[in-house]
């Protein structure tokens, strides 16, 4: 019979390890994120601040729209010859399909060419599966951490 040498039971051992701690981190985080400055925003705040990022980030002609009556779209912007619309949803819950239908009517009310929820949280499974057949890009809060750095 084959004997397996204790060095690989070894290291199938750290490895497997490994992978539960990686699992474990990443759901912990994903489950308790950390505070940040978007989180205690109101609406229109929050709205300012993602063009403030999207700014930053070398969009132009960023124009946060009015209020009410927005059309699905709180904020247009172009950026290397492509024209973006953002619905901007900062909320302490996950985003569901509403945000996706809203900037799905907002970016073709505005004839833009790109639509994007932007947003402090995550989003639902099945907004998830509703912008991948609608082309409308999701951009959750890890995204919008990331373009503050």
């Amino acid at each position: 019979m084959f004997e397996i040498p204790a060095i690989i039971l070894y290291a199938a051992s750290v490895v497997a390890i490994a992978i539960l701690v990686f699992v474990v981190v990443r759901s912990y985080i994903k489950n308790n994120p950390k505070e940040l400055p978007m989180d205690e925003m109101e609406g229109h705040d929050f709205e300012y601040y993602c063009a403030d990022l999207l700014k930053a980030s070398g969009f132009l002609e960023v124009e946060v729209t009015k209020g009410s009556g927005d059309f699905g779209a709180d904020i247009l912007a172009e950026k290397d010859g492509v024209t973006y619309a953002f619905q901007c949803k900062c909320y302490d819950k996950p985003i569901g399909v509403k945000a996706v239908m809203e900037i799905y009517a907002g970016r073709d009310y505005y004839d833009r060419m790109v639509g994007v929820v932007m947003t402090n949280q995550y989003f639902t499974q099945p907004a998830v599966e509703l912008a991948k057949k609608l082309n409308i890009m999701l951009w959750d809060r890890g995204y919008l951490d990331n373009m503050d750095s």
